[in-house]
């Protein structure tokens, strides 16, 4: 990870212009990674490529490792917003299960050149690790949230711990993200969706529908 310079942190822009540049140096920065690796996400490349100078970077960012955590960040928030689930699908548990694993198999696919690349540096980086905890952690509250309201309805099995549950089966999803989009398995992804969703609810003892 690259060295946080001394001066006070960036405040967030107040002016259109601040934010447009903010918002190039995001998106060149989120190229840079998906297109050349950590050999391109350099202050000097991300502000070449955003079209600004070298020290307008550091307007906006203490570091590279500022601008990745805020990439990272970025790219969960629009995952989870992908993901969520439309409100006609509410009084129907099984069609929940089966739109949110849709939902977070397309939203992984959008993002998952960033989140590989931030997951092979986890390995020996500490605050990589902890921004991807982030990151799961968000699907883990909803996916153990939405259990706890099975489990209150009489819907679900009621020994199940949620967010235990939550982790398992999540984790189910994101690995099939990784084999169909990462490794390329050659699968149907509405057979993949149907699948999981069959095996999640068995697995909290839901009735999945015909």
């Amino acid at each position: 990870m690259g060295r946080s310079r001394t001066n006070p942190a960036p405040t967030a822009p107040v002016t259109a212009r601040g934010r447009r540049t903010r918002d190039a140096l995001l998106a060149a920065g989120r190229e840079l990674l998906e297109t050349r690796g950590w050999a391109g996400f350099t202050p000097e490349l991300v502000a070449q490529a955003a079209g600004v100078s070298y020290g307008t970077f550091y307007t906006y960012f203490e570091s590279k490792d500022d601008l990745l955590r805020t990439i990272v960040r970025t790219v969960a928030d629009q995952m989870f917003t992908e993901s969520l689930v439309a409100p006609e699908t509410a009084d129907d548990p099984y069609v929940r299960i089966v739109e949110s694993n849709r939902g977070y198999l397309r939203a992984w696919r959008n993002a998952s050149r960033v989140l590989r690349l931030v997951e092979q540096g986890a390995d020996e980086d500490d605050t990589l690790r902890k921004l991807l905890l982030e990151v799961r952690e968000l699907y883990v509250h909803r996916g153990a949230e939405g259990l706890r309201r099975l489990q209150e309805a009489g819907l679900a099995n009621r020994d199940l711990d949620p967010r235990m549950t939550a982790i398992v089966l999540g984790a189910m999803v994101e690995q099939m993200a990784h084999v169909i989009y990462s490794l390329r398995e050659p699968l149907d992804e509405d057979d993949v969706v149907n699948h999981m969703s069959t095996l999640w609810a068995a697995a909290i003892g839901l009735r999945a529908h015909p």
